[in-house]
């Protein structure tokens, strides 16, 4: 498991934050209006230049400011506004999915519309896991392909098959779409039936459990950072041997974007020592001043992830940590469960959510600094998964994730110490038993 070395998130704080637009880096000046715009509450200010400062500094580059952000909660919201976004392309669709299916919105499948956009003259270009998308009919894929789109398969299981080498452990669980490198949606919501059914989603992808809606979130954003989401798309196109892609030319007179979130796009691969997402993820714990919420679909948290949230607890940092009450992996429910007691104790407050399967994977710190991706809060998505997120500086994002999160706890059962303590032998025997495998979930 990676390390992150304890200087990682404090060390660099002074550093002034490089912002950079379509007409170049901004001046010290025009940095100033950026903070400004971004910054609804009085105190926020300094919170804000904070984690600019940081994240700037573990990554390395400019951040990007200019970007449009909408929020996107749960299935057939979310459908409808990636086949909008599919529908308006112009020059070029990129998808890259853990889960590909044949998904319907409004009426109209996913599968006709690509094909008709192709019709018209845009290029569509498909990246889907094969492990993730092993229910899907292979006939799909060879219609879409038929009918002129570029499909790659990440990792295929049969490994006469492979251009890579043969890693049947290492998948694609990004969630990506671009349209004509300009808007993109990103997030935990797979492009899979189960979702389509209503305004949660039901699934019964719980063994032997009754179906229960689905709980997810995720981000659409429009500007020019879509640009770094781009290249990670067209990396993983070329490490995976697609074919060779034309640029998106922008036509003249394109307005400048006029939003007012600062958004950086992170890929991890399990090629990265320490994948940049969980780097920056742990410098933000730890650099976290006044209040932490997480929602995690799967939570298996690793030594740094652990230390990160009971050290912010015990500087008085508000830390919320909402997880699913029902998982569709019972190991990864398990090993979650026996971290509660040291977190509790640490005044972690953590919240199960009941009525659904909670697949978010969100983070919020100090409401000002947020997250949204594929990246779920495990060992998995460090060790073994590729991966993408958004990170969202800026209060709008914030506080609508807050406010998702204010609702999810008031359909939540909080878990307190006295009563975990004397929790069941049998739950006690499935967290030991998790545990041993803790670091394949």
């Amino acid at each position: 498991m990676p390390r992150v070395s304890p200087e990682v998130g404090h060390a660099a704080v002074s550093q002034a934050p490089q912002i950079d637009t379509r007409k170049g880096p901004l001046s010290s000046a025009e940095i100033k209006k950026v903070i400004a715009a971004v910054t609804l509450a009085p105190g926020e200010n300094a919170l804000l230049r904070h984690h600019l400062a940081i994240e700037q500094a573990v990554i390395g580059g400019p951040l990007v400011e200019g970007e449009t952000t909408q929020l996107l909660k749960n299935g057939p919201p979310t459908f409808r506004a990636m086949f909008a976004a599919i529908a308006g392309a112009r020059q070029r669709i990129d998808l890259e999915y853990y889960i590909f299916q044949d998904i319907e919105s409004d009426g109209v499948r996913i599968g006709d519309l690509l094909l008709a956009k192709r019709k018209e003259g845009v290029t569509v270009n498909i990246i889907y896991d094969d492990f993730g998308s092993l229910v899907t009919h292979g006939e799909f894929f060879k219609r879409l392909r038929q009918g002129g789109v570029n499909v790659v398969e990440f990792n295929p299981l049969n490994p006469f098959k492979t251009k890579v080498g043969y890693k049947p452990n290492n998948r694609d669980h990004r969630k990506i779409l671009i349209a004509d490198g300009t808007t993109a949606i990103v997030g935990g919501v797979n492009l899979a039936t189960e979702y389509q059914s209503n305004s949660l989603a039901k699934s019964g992808n719980v063994p032997g459990e009754p179906i229960v809606p689905w709980r997810d979130t995720d981000v659409q954003i429009a500007g020019p950072a879509v640009s770094q989401l781009e290249a990670i798309f067209i990396a993983h196109w070329r490490a995976q041997h697609g074919p060779p892609l034309a640029d998106v030319v922008q036509p003249p007179g394109v307005p400048a974007a006029k939003g007012n979130s600062v958004v950086r796009f992170i890929g991890s691969t399990p090629d990265h020592t320490v994948p940049r997402y969980y780097i920056t993820l742990v410098s933000a714990l730890r650099s976290a001043e006044r209040s932490i919420t997480i929602e995690a679909a799967y939570f298996v948290p690793t030594p740094d992830e652990t230390q990160a949230l009971v050290e912010a607890a015990g500087r008085g940092v508000d830390v919320v940590l909402i997880v699913p009450a029902k998982s569709d992996s019972g190991l990864a429910l398990a090993v979650g469960r026996s971290h509660y007691g040291a977190l509790v104790k640490a005044g972690v407050k953590i919240y199960e959510r009941e009525g659904v399967v909670l697949h978010s994977k969100t983070v919020t710190i100090d409401g000002v600094w947020s997250a949204i991706g594929s990246s779920n809060f495990d060992h998995r998505s460090i060790v073994f998964n590729d991966e993408v997120d958004a990170i969202v500086i800026g209060s709008d994002v914030a506080n609508g994730l807050e406010a998702m999160a204010a609702a999810d706890r008031l359909r939540s059962r909080q878990v307190t110490l006295e009563p975990w303590r004397h929790r069941s032998i049998k739950e006690r025997l499935k967290e030991t038993l998790g545990k041993l495998v803790q670091n394949l979930l």
